[in-house]
């Protein structure tokens, strides 16, 4: 098998210390997001320390695309409070307030109910797993403490227009 000057040539032209550099370049880049990600959730308590609007049901507290920032802590769960959860079969955590909140004085567990602001009907019971009258603590991923509006378009725009993850 003989190689062509053509193929010895381009062989010749390919930089690998730059390919290798750029990958290693890429990889820290990867890294260190995770790394922000992880600390923040060390430092805050929540599975999902930030976390994007993704419907109108909060409005006109918050409007689609804003980023909130959650904190999960050993504080009791109060009527008003803005709560990020998880529900079972759905990955994405789901923004609302609380409307109901129910303490087992004995055992200390907690029973929240919960609702989109702009949400005409009366609770959000319906997005509970079938037979779940409420949410439970371990379904609450945080509570917000802080806003930025429309700083999560970017990652609304990714998710749900495929070319524009193409044109990047």
């Amino acid at each position: 098998m003989e190689f062509s000057p053509k193929i010895i040539d381009t062989i010749k032209s390919f930089h690998f210390r730059k390919s290798i550099t750029q990958l290693v370049t890429v990889g820290m880049v990867i890294a260190s997001a995770l790394m922000l990600w992880i600390g923040l959730m060390c430092i805050t308590g929540s599975e999902a320390p930030i976390v994007v609007v993704l419907s109108g049901s909060m409005e006109p507290g918050f409007k689609r695309g804003d980023i909130l920032f959650m904190r999960m802590s050993k504080d009791p769960i109060r009527v008003g409070d803005i709560l990020s959860f998880t529900v079972d079969g759905h990955e994405i955590p789901i923004v609302h307030r609380a409307i109901k909140v129910h303490e087992d004085q004995h055992t200390g567990e907690v029973d929240v109910l919960t609702k989109g602001d702009n949400n005409s009907y009366g609770d959000d019971m319906f997005l509970y797993t079938e037979g779940q009258m409420s949410l439970k603590r371990h379904h609450i991923t945080g509570k917000a403490i802080g806003f930025l509006p429309y700083v999560g378009w970017a990652t609304i725009l990714l998710t749900e227009k495929p070319f524009v993850k193409v044109c990047i």
